[in-house]
């Protein structure tokens, strides 16, 4: 079977990368409209379709780049050093803000972590032999952890979960499920984790606290993550992590949805079956997650069977649309922007990360009131977008966009000269 790359795919991923984007950088986190925010609680907006449709991409994409299934030392080595490399890159986001070298301050301690930021890069996302990745993800992890349990004030609270290590995770255990498993095993092994985790959630009273509930900072993921993620959370405030322990068990299914969705793209049946068979399974997925919300709500915090089940059901459905449009009826026209942001998303998840903090660090008199200090990103987005505006959030969306429009360009550039960053 030779190995097929979907345009769709590669589209769907795009999208999504680019609205993390929007998301992730308005001009004005004061100044947002709803949609581009995540739900307080229970519920779901645009904004927490981001991360599951990532979850569920990459399931997808696990068939396809190992179309002939071959399970051996060598494949098992390449899934544990990605999945440690995203691991490492993760974190490190998390390490960067915290970095302290020899005492320096403002532009120069910048210089230093930046210099940093480009050797963690390259040892994560060089092309090394496969000893010499597994030697520095190893030895990069290693010191993340020696740092955050050191004592070490600086880095007392980093925070050690997050976004990319999650997917990590989810990687390496749905590759494993895909390669060792038929697809029999892998639809119980969802279900029974959709089961167990809403039995654990709503059937197990929390120690220290009482009976079983939903609610912030005191259900069973919370109490887990207090106890083994003390001072190493989303901040110091929260009793809990969006990306928890707990909350990662179900995370996994919806790369195991992805996973039966790649398996069927690869089937040896008729384009338009394949879309139809998606829909299907997307809208039944859907109207499943919406009946489980009834007594297991729809939460990305907690994240919640039902929306493991809507938010997939969303995703299937969103990839039997493209797939359709694009591969079937073979209209690309207008996708290509998409399609260059879906092919090189490492690079953006990575400096995108780290672009903000940096700006941040650049601090100088502001121009309006010379007693304040005010910092190159605020100082871009207060003089330079909104101004131009009426509405605040108006402009702190134009903010988000023109960070958009500016990495389109690099992200073009890298796509006419086929560089592709992949860890």
């Amino acid at each position: 079977m030779v190995r097929e790359r979907l345009i769709s795919l590669d589209v769907f991923r795009g999208l999504t990368i680019l609205l993390m984007t929007v998301v992730n950088n308005p001009g004005d986190w004061g100044n947002v409209y709803s949609p581009l925010l995540h739900a307080d609680w229970h519920g779901c907006t645009p904004t927490d379709l981001v991360f599951p449709f990532f979850i569920f991409i990459m399931g997808v994409a696990v068939p396809l780049a190992m179309p002939q299934k071959l399970y051996d030392s060598t494949t098992f080595n390449k899934i544990l050093v990605r999945s440690l490399r995203m691991l490492c890159l993760g974190i490190f986001f998390n390490f960067f803000g915290k970095i302290q070298l020899f005492g320096l301050e403002g532009i120069p301690l910048l210089i230093g972590r930046l210099a940093i930021t480009i050797v963690v890069g390259y040892a994560l996302m060089g092309s090394f032999s496969p000893k010499v990745k597994n030697i520095l993800a190893l030895s990069i992890l290693f010191s993340y952890l020696f740092l955050a349990y050191s004592g070490i004030q600086a880095y007392h609270d980093v925070r050690l979960p997050g976004v990319l290590q999650r997917i990590a995770v989810v990687y390496f255990v749905v590759s494993l499920l895909y390669l060792k498993t038929p697809q029999k095993t892998q639809i119980v092994t969802g279900v029974v984790l959709l089961l167990g985790y809403w039995g654990l959630m709503t059937l197990i009273p929390v120690p220290g606290i009482g009976a079983p509930n939903l609610e912030k900072g005191t259900n069973l993921a919370s109490w887990l993550d207090s106890i083994l993620l003390k001072g190493h959370m989303y901040s110091a405030t929260k009793t809990w992590d969006p990306e928890g322990i707990l909350s990662t068990i179900p995370s996994i299914v919806n790369g195991i949805i992805g996973l039966l969705v790649g398996q069927i793209l690869l089937r040896e049946i008729a384009k338009n079956q394949k879309a139809m068979k998606m829909t299907i399974i997307g809208v039944a997925l859907i109207v499943a997650g919406l009946f489980l919300n009834i007594i297991f709500p729809i939460n990305k915090s907690l994240w919640t069977s039902s929306y493991v089940l809507y938010t997939t059901g969303l995703a299937t459905t969103f990839l039997s649309i493209l797939y359709y449009v694009i591969d079937i009826a073979d209209y690309k026209k207008g996708f290509k922007p998409f399609l260059i942001w879906g092919i090189n998303p490492m690079i953006v998840f990575f400096t995108s990360q780290i672009i903000p903090q940096a700006l941040v660090m650049i601090q100088f008199k502001n121009p309006h009131n010379t007693e304040q200090q005010i910092n190159l990103l605020d100082y871009l987005y207060s003089f330079g977008i909104a101004p131009f505006f009426n509405n605040p959030k108006a402009a702190s969306l134009a903010g988000a966009l023109v960070y958009v429009a500016i990495w389109t360009f690099i992200l073009w550039i890298f796509y006419k000269n086929k560089l592709i960053f992949k860890v």
